[in-house]
């Protein structure tokens, strides 16, 4: 299963990490990603969504 949000499509990000001494190693950013049941198109299905994306559908129901 991918790390990529169904809603939003937000995926790992990568950069750099930095050390006490400034010295640059790559490293990634996950997405917080949970499962959650949502009702798409009349039917229950489990899903993986970004908290950002969960908190803004609670908003909106």
């Amino acid at each position: 299963m991918s790390r990529v949000c169904v809603v939003t499509g937000k995926g790992p990000r990568s950069g750099n990490k930095r050390s006490n001494s400034l010295i640059a190693t790559r490293r990634n950013w996950g997405v917080n990603l949970q499962k959650v049941k949502v009702e798409i198109d009349g039917k229950v299905q489990t899903v993986r969504i970004s908290a950002r994306a969960l908190r803004t559908l609670k908003k909106v129901d």
